[in-house]
């Protein structure tokens, strides 16, 4: 019976296969990526995020444990190290990621590769990115100093000069306004000059029905005489 001994058989007796497990995880932790077997692959996925979460904890009792693991001091105060700086801090889990290459010829054994995800959660991306919005202050700063700079005034203005550039600000609203009501009341005028001629020109076709009814009595009364 196998006793206390879970986890795929991977073709070997227990201790071989902990002693290759070992040396696939110490493989991957050096090299970042590693190309195996993806039932090996698949069996040291568990490994290889316990001694990541132990790098996260950070103290004595998590470090003697990855060291009992690894055998390798140096190995385990690089992967602290790492983990120490921000590397998966954002990241509650999936240290790895698996990449199938395709049956291996000879025995037709599923082959991948194996390799630690580095990248940042994409929702701490978009959260990082959304203090950017206050943009649009920038741009004002950047407008008012063009105003000041073509007014004449120095780069550390006075509260007169900056009363001015508001001021300056204030006739272009003006002037923007103006224009805008004198091209409205020119459209209404041109709605009333349409307006009129149209009234002109039903008045002139009326003009020439009731001469034309005229006409026409006229003829009638010349026919009676």
């Amino acid at each position: 019976m196998r006793h206390n001994k879970k986890g795929r058989k991977l073709g070997t007796d227990w201790s071989h296969t902990k002693a290759m497990k070992r040396s696939l995880v110490t493989a991957l932790f050096l090299n970042d990526r590693i190309k195996t077997v993806e039932s090996r692959a698949k069996e040291i996925r568990p490994d290889v995020d316990k001694i990541i979460t132990w790098a996260k904890r950070g103290d004595l009792h998590s470090r003697r444990l990855a060291i009992a693991y690894l055998n390798d001091k140096d190995l385990v105060r690089e992967i602290f190290e790492k983990v120490s700086q921000g590397l998966f801090q954002d990241r509650q889990g999936g240290y790895t990621r698996i990449m199938k290459l395709g049956n291996r010829k000879g025995d037709n054994a599923p082959m991948v590769i194996m390799e630690l995800v580095t990248e940042p959660v994409a929702g701490k991306k978009a959260a990082a990115a959304k203090p950017k919005k206050a943009a649009p202050k920038k741009v004002a700063a950047k407008k008012s100093e063009q105003v000041a700079e073509d007014l004449g005034f120095e780069e550390d203005g006075t509260k007169e000069q900056l009363e001015a550039v508001d001021a300056a600000e204030e006739a272009k609203a003006e002037t923007a306004e103006e224009f805008r009501e004198a091209v409205e009341a020119s459209s209404e005028a041109e709605a009333g000059k349409e307006a009129a001629e149209e009234a002109e020109a039903a008045a002139a076709k009326e003009a020439e029905t009731v001469d034309a009814e005229k006409i026409e009595e006229e003829k009638a009364d010349v026919k009676g005489e």
